[in-house]
């Protein structure tokens, strides 16, 4: 778009005391742009004349020029004769510096404010992109800075750490930091960085705001990342989760921590025997029948058939499964994990039936899921058990139903069929 100034351009150069003008009422002929004012009729258009945007231009087959006049759109009513606005015939001085820098704003590139102007509409004419080797300039220019990940993990580990950020400043540190670690890379710069014993210590603080984002970053970064999930088990993590369980805490830092838990036991047999052997699984048990955990009951019984399905699966699989170097030792530490007998003797048989009766379908899946696990070491509980068969029977009536309106739909292998499948093969096996 043009730029239209009320008043005529002067441009005075300050070295040597030399001046030089440039009249933007002068023409062509003189080495200046003429401002070109339309009308509604066509008009010649001089050699380098500025045309404004919104114009129709056409070339007149009889003359060889090219001629331009006013559009039809409203919009452009703005340029109409009566409405252009008058010039002052006094000057207004600008240093040459000053003119350069404001024309490398606009366009970025070469000294010449002449070849800005040129060499925009040319760049526009031939190709609808800007040039790479333009756009490398242009960002030299500007001082273009692109922070990489480790540098921004750097300056909020730094806010994180420092002693004059506020409590809200240090929980968006860690926040932005849990969006980071999701990547393997990232949280294992994570480790190199100090930053994982900052955040495994944030889980003491007396801030339920920071134990709760502690714990967040904690599972986020331990998640599927094997070098961060034995450096946060070395650091005593495990040991602080279990506290944050143990202790008297809001539901919302207990959801964090049991997600952090789940994410450092998975696939670390050693780190599920070591639970197990603290009185980890009496804990869950506890927070299973707290008043207000029912949010936390799918989590708990999740995390509970992971680990019997994860042990169940590389015993039966055999070494080709286990992805570690150290085959033998890995199914020896597995073979040392005795969950199941424990869920057993304190009574997790009965309680994991009560998951039964969440108006959630997710969560009577994962109860059915559970049950079916437990099954070697809970079935005679099961089968004593009056209110599990009444549950079962009750739920495999209804679930019936949904798997009859899948088949209707055209839906097959529906979810509500997977379910009922479970009810089935539990019905069967407690009868």
């Amino acid at each position: 778009m043009l730029m239209q100034f009320p008043t005529a351009l002067t441009i005075k150069e300050d070295e040597f005391n030399k001046e030089k003008v440039y009249d933007t009422h002068k023409t062509q002929d003189s080495g200046e742009l003429e401002v070109f004012y339309p009308t509604n009729e066509w008009q010649t258009l001089k050699p380098g004349q500025a045309v404004p945007a919104g114009l129709h231009v056409r070339l007149n087959l009889q003359t060889g020029q090219r001629e331009a006049k006013l559009g039809e759109e409203e919009g452009v009513k703005y340029w109409t004769h009566k409405q252009r606005p008058k010039m002052n015939k006094q000057s207004v001085l600008f240093t040459t510096k000053k003119l350069i820098q404001a024309l490398k704003k606009f366009k970025g590139g070469t000294d010449d404010p002449l070849k800005i102007i040129s060499g925009q509409a040319e760049e526009s004419q031939s190709s609808p992109f800007y040039p790479v080797d333009n756009l490398k300039r242009d960002m030299k220019m500007i001082n273009f800075l692109v922070e990489t990940d480790v540098q921004i993990m750097r300056k909020l580990l730094s806010q994180f750490n420092s002693t004059s950020s506020t409590v809200d400043q240090r929980v968006t540190a860690l926040l932005e930091l849990e969006y980071l670690v999701h990547q393997v890379d990232n949280a294992q710069n994570l480790l190199s960085m100090g930053g994982m014993k900052l955040v495994i210590d944030a889980l003491n603080s007396t801030d339920v705001r920071l134990q709760e984002s502690a714990a967040f970053v904690l599972g986020s970064a331990a998640s599927s990342n094997p070098l961060v999930q034995d450096q946060a088990l070395e650091g005593g993590a495990l040991q602080k989760l279990f506290t944050l369980l143990a202790a008297s805490h809001p539901v919302s830092v207990k959801k964090k921590a049991l997600f952090a838990l789940a994410c450092l036991l998975h696939h670390v047999p050693f780190a599920q025997s070591h639970f197990v052997k603290i009185g980890g699984v009496q804990v869950l048990g506890e927070l299973f029948q707290e008043q207000g955990a029912d949010n936390l009951r799918v989590r708990i019984i999740t995390m509970l058939y992971d680990m019997i399905t994860e042990k169940e699966l590389i015993l039966q699989t055999g070494i080709d499964a286990v992805p570690n170097s150290s085959h033998q030792e890995y199914l020896q530490q597995y073979n040392e994990v005795s969950l199941q007998p424990i869920l057993a003797e304190q009574g997790w048989c009965s309680l994991v039936p009560e998951l039964l009766g969440s108006p959630e379908h997710d969560g009577r899946e994962k109860a059915l899921r559970t049950l079916l696990a437990m099954m070697p070491h809970c079935q005679t509980q099961y089968q004593q058990n009056p209110t599990l068969i009444t549950s079962l029977s009750t739920l495999q009536k209804e679930y019936r139903k949904h798997f009859l309106t899948e088949e209707t739909l055209g839906e097959k292998d529906g979810y509500f069929g997977e379910i009922l499948a479970l009810l089935d093969s539990l019905i069967m096996k407690t009868h």
